[in-house]
C-alpha cells in the first residue's frame, strides 16, 4: 500500500483535517547488488498439519525496506516494491520468495535533488510484464513550483536493468495515486485533487493524454485515496472514499473507457458520517467472480467479495478482526479456491485473517512484524499466501 508525505497542505485547501508526514531525504543508491536469500517464517492460519495450501508465508523485505506493494504476474513471478533508506527499490522473485534478483533503484539519477524525496505509492505489472510504478514527493515541502507536487511515474521495461527517468504525469497539486495496467497496453493513473481524475495511456505508459475528470458528481475524500484494477474484459474499476454531505461511504466505479461509460456503486453497508476527511486507505482486485474490497469504516476493517458489474455477492460486507490507523495499508488476497486473506498494518505488525469461499473466518489471527505502515502479498497458484515484512 501506499505511503504519503505532503498531503496536509491539500487536505487544508479542500477543508480538511489532516497530520503532515515526514520523510529524511532521499540519497544517491548504489549500483544494483544482488540479494542474500530471504529467510522465510511459515505459518499455518488453520492450525492443521497441512500448510500447503491456504497458509500463510511472511518474508522480510530486503534490506530491511518497508514494504509498500507486491503483484505477482501470469507466470507466478512476484513483483515488489519497497521503500529503503536509499528511496524506492524494486525486486523481483521467482520462486515464491525465497530469493529475490537484484535490487533496482526506481528513481533515476537525473531525477534527484538535494532533499527531494521520493516515496513508493504503486505498482501495477502490465502488458509483456513491464512494471509500471507511481511516485510521489515532498515538493511542497521544498516551496517548489506548485505543477511539481504531482504524480510521478516511471516504468521497467521487461528484462531492463535500470527505470525510465521518473515523469510528472499531472503537474497538478494531487495525491491519492494509483495505477492500473492490462495485458493490451492500457494503463491508467488515478489521483485526487478536489475531484476524481485519471490520465490514460494507450502504449504501455510511454505516453499519457491529458487529464479526465472520471464524473464531475464525484467528491471524493480528498485525504484519502484511490485504488484500481483492470478487469479482464477491459473494464477498469477504482475504489474510492466519498465525501457528500460528510457521508463517508465506500463506492466502486466501472469505467468502461472504450465506450465512455461510467458507473457506480456503493459497497460499504455500514455508515460513516464524520465531519473531516478520515485519511484511510484502500485496495481493490480481481478475483475469479469479479473483484474484492477491502476499506476502514469507524478504525474496523471490512471487506467484501463483488461481482463483475460492482454488487455485492453473498454474505456482503464481512466484518475482520483487523483495526485500521491513519493511512495504514491493507490488502484482500484471493486464492483460486474462493478463499480470501485479509492483512492489515497494526500495532507495528502485519496481522491477518484467513476467509473461506463462504466468508467464514477460519483459524486465528496471524501476526508477524513489519516495517513502515504499508501491507504487500499475493496468493501464488497453488493458493498460497506470501505477505512481506
Amino acid at each position: 500500500m501506499k505511503r504519503i508525505v505532503w498531503p496536509w497542505f491539500l487536505c487544508i485547501v479542500a477543508g480538511c483535517s489532516s497530520q503532515a508526514g515526514s520523510g529524511q531525504p532521499a540519497k544517491p543508491s548504489a549500483e544494483a547488488e544482488p540479494l542474500q536469500p530471504a529467510l522465510e517464517e511459515k505459518k499455518t492460519v488453520d492450525g492443521s498439519a497441512d500448510d500447503a495450501v491456504n497458509s500463510v508465508t511472511t518474508v522480510p523485505v530486503p534490506e530491511s525496506g518497508k514494504p509498500v506493494i507486491a503483484r505477482a504476474d501470469v507466470d507466478g513471478t512476484i513483483h515488489l516494491l519497497y521503500d529503503s533508506a536509499g528511496g524506492p527499490k524494486y525486486v523481483m522473485s521467482k520462486d515464491n520468495g525465497k530469493t529475490f534478483g537484484a535490487s533496482i533503484p526506481v528513481v533515476d539519477e537525473g531525477s534527484r535533488k538535494e532533499g527531494l524525496v521520493f516515496e513508493g505509492w504503486d505498482m501495477a505489472v502490465g502488458k509483456g510484464n513491464r512494471v509500471h510504478v507511481a511516485l510521489n514527493t515532498n515538493a511542497w515541502k521544498l516551496k517548489l513550483p506548485p505543477e511539481e507536487w504531482g504524480f510521478h511515474y516511471t516504468s521497467l521495461e521487461p528484462g531492463a536493468t535500470a527505470f525510465a527517468p521518473v515523469r510528472n504525469i499531472n503537474r497538478k497539486p494531487s495525491e491519492g495515486f494509483s495505477l492500473a495496467a492490462d495485458d493490451k497496453g492500457n494503463v491508467t493513473a488515478c489521483w485526487l485533487s478536489g475531484k476524481l481524475y485519471a490520465n490514460v495511456s494507450h502504449d504501455d505508459g510511454k505516453t499519457f493524454a491529458a487529464q479526465v475528470e472520471i464524473n464531475p458528481a464525484y467528491d471524493p475524500c480528498n485525504c484519502c485515496t484511490t485504488s484500481a484494477v483492470y478487469e479482464a474484459d477491459g473494464k477498469l474499476a477504482v475504489l474510492y472514499r466519498e465525501e457528500t454531505n460528510n457521508e463517508r461511504d465506500m463506492f466502486l466505479v466501472l469505467w468502461h473507457q472504450k465506450h465512455s461509460q461510467v458507473s457506480r456503486t456503493r459497497i460499504s453497508s455500514t455508515l460513516w458520517k464524520i465531519d473531516g476527511c478520515p485519511m484511510t486507505y484502500y485496495a481493490i482486485s480481481c478475483n475469479k467472480s469479479g473483484f474484492e474490497a477491502v476499506w476502514p469504516t469507524r478504525g474496523q476493517i471490512y471487506f467484501a467479495r463483488l461481482d463483475g458489474k460492482g454488487n455485492l455477492l453473498p454474505p456482503g460486507e464481512i466484518k475482520t478482526p483487523g483495526k485500521a490507523g491513519m493511512r495504514t495499508g491493507m490488502v484482500a488476497l484471493s486464492a483460486l479456491n474462493g478463499s480470501t486473506l485479509v492483512a492489515w498494518r497494526q500495532d507495528d505488525c502485519v496481522k491477518w485473517q484467513l476467509y473461506d469461499a463462504k466468508g467464514q473466518p477460519s483459524g486465528s489471527v496471524g501476526s508477524a512484524k513489519s516495517a513502515g505502515n504499508g501491507v504487500a502479498g499475493v496468493a501464488d497458484k497453488s493458493g498460497h499466501f506470501i505477505l512481506f515484512r
